[in-house]
Order: structure tokens, then C-alpha cells, then sequence
């Protein structure tokens, strides 16, 4: 069950916290510049100890950020993240679970569930998230999906709350298999938190935006990884036991003040959905 209270919240403070610090680390001035003073400015004092340490440090972290948003270093860090997802078998499921992840992910993840529609490989497609799942129903609508194979929920802000919310809404209705559409560095944490809310996940990963820039691809896989420890730690891969509800309610605020608002900080703020 989705409450109203859960989708009249403000977005998660510390959400926005990792993307201020996200912005921060996407803006080479912001990081270029002090790690400069750090390698040249012991030089320039006097009897510094410990001079060569900071201004080593200074250069390592220099080359660390700038090799990190290279072709090779992305490709080596996506390798990492996709090489333990079971390819997609083909089979068919009882629905088509769509996360949000922001803008720029989102006309190919409404393009790959329509497909999966259109071929049969389930009857129902249900988007998930904060300031797209209402977006990501309309797209498919106007691709001729319809309503009654559509669902959604606009309330979750995070991953564990998309696996959360979506089995509380689907489960109840018997919807226990499905096939999961996210880009292919989110597929393993989210792949491995709905498994554990009891789904039988098929994975099927979409392209990461080609109009991404390197630096936000590379922000991207560091996200991800720290995502994996982040998730593992907390036991948000562990089994949940959720209870069931024969007919959860889905709270409808697409008229509410509190969710435009919402909707303009996830504008105002687009790096907030990368990190979700």
C-alpha cells in the first residue's frame, strides 16, 4: 500500500545532499582548482612538513579524477556492473516494471516497454518513481498502450522504495514475475532489492543516454558501486516479508500542490534521479 503520506513528502534532504555533492564533482573548476593549490601551494611555504606528502596527494587525486572519466575507465567500470545479470531469456512475465531514473533515461525505457508489450511478453506495464512515473505512463500512451495495461507509482525516491511500493501494489494482484527496464549499470542493485521483496526478476537493460557527458557517466558507475556497498550494508538485499492487502490503494496527487512542487525540484535538480 502507497499511503498519501508517502507521496505528500518533500524530497529526501539527503537526496539532495548527494546531488549537490554530485554537481560539486561534475564541475572540473570545483575540483581541478583546489587540488592544484594543494600540489603547488606547499611549495611555496616554508619549512612545510610532510610537503611532498600533500602535494603527491594533490597529484594522484589530480590523476584519479581526470582518468576517471575516460572512454576506457567507463567501459572497464560498466563491465563490472553487468557481468553478473542473467541475459534475458525471452520468456514471458505478468508485467513490465519501468523505473525512473530521470529526463534523460526515460523516451528509451518507454520505447523498450512498449516493445515488450507489443511482442507479447506481458500484459501489463507499471512505472515506478518520483517525477516519472506519471511521465513514463503518458509516453506509452501515446504509443498506443492501453489504459487498461497501464499502471503507475509517483511516490518513491529511491530504489528500495520503487521495489517497495511496486510489490506492495502488484503483489496482492498476484504479479509475482516480471521484467525489470532500467539502464544497465542500475540493473544489479535493483535486480538484487526486488528479488528480495519476493519478485521472480527478469532483467532487460536499457542504453545509457547518448547525450550524457563523460564526467556524468562516470558519476554514474561511482554512484552505483557506492550504491551496492551502500545497499548491502543496510540489508536492503536481504529477504523482506511485506504484508498483503487484497486491494492497496494508490494515492492520486497529480493535482496537489506538494507534487508539482516536487515535480520542479526533480527539474531543477535532474542529477537527484541519477542517484536514487
Amino acid at each position: 500500500m502507497v499511503s498519501q503520506a508517502l507521496c505528500d513528502r518533500p524530497i529526501s534532504q539527503w537526496l539532495v545532499l548527494k546531488s549537490t555533492l554530485s554537481h560539486w564533482l561534475m564541475t572540473p573548476t570545483f575540483i581541478v582548482l583546489p587540488l592544484l593549490i594543494l600540489v603547488l601551494l606547499p611549495w611555496m611555504i616554508p619549512r612545510l612538513r610532510w610537503r611532498r606528502f600533500w602535494s603527491g596527494l594533490g597529484t594522484i587525486l589530480l590523476v584519479v579524477y581526470f582518468s576517471a572519466t575516460f572512454p576506457l575507465t567507463i567501459a572497464v567500470a560498466k563491465k563490472g556492473l553487468v557481468t553478473f545479470l542473467p541475459p534475458d531469456p525471452g520468456t514471458t512475465a505478468d508485467a513490465i516494471v519501468v523505473l525512473g531514473r530521470g529526463e534523460p533515461f526515460r523516451d528509451s525505457r518507454v520505447q523498450v516497454a512498449a516493445e515488450l508489450w507489443k511482442n507479447h511478453r506481458a500484459p501489463f506495464i507499471f512505472a515506478s518513481g518520483v517525477g516519472d512515473g506519471s511521465e513514463i505512463v503518458q509516453k506509452l500512451k501515446a504509443k498506443g498502450i492501453p489504459d487498461a495495461a497501464l499502471g503507475e507509482e509517483h511516490c518513491s525516491q529511491t530504489t528500495k522504495e520503487n521495489a517497495l511500493f511496486t510489490a506492495s501494489i502488484l503483489q496482492p494482484r498476484g504479479i509475482k514475475k516480471i521484467l525489470l527496464v532500467t539502464d544497465s549499470p542500475h540493473m544489479l542493485r535493483s535486480r538484487l532489492t526486488f528479488k528480495n521483496v519476493g519478485f521472480e526478476v527478469i532483467s532487460h537493460t536499457t542504453p545509457i543516454p547518448s547525450q550524457l557527458t563523460s564526467t556524468k557517466k562516470a558519476m554514474l558507475m561511482f554512484y552505483e558501486y557506492m550504491g551496492l556497498v551502500s545497499y548491502g550494508l543496510r540489508g536492503n538485499f536481504l529477504k523482506q516479508n511485506l504484508p498483503q492487502q487484497d486491494h492497496p490503494p494508490v494515492a492520486k496527487i497529480k493535482n496537489s500542490a506538494n507534487f508539482d512542487l516536487q515535480k520542479q525540484q526533480m527539474k531543477d535538480n535532474t542529477e537527484i534521479s541519477y542517484l536514487l
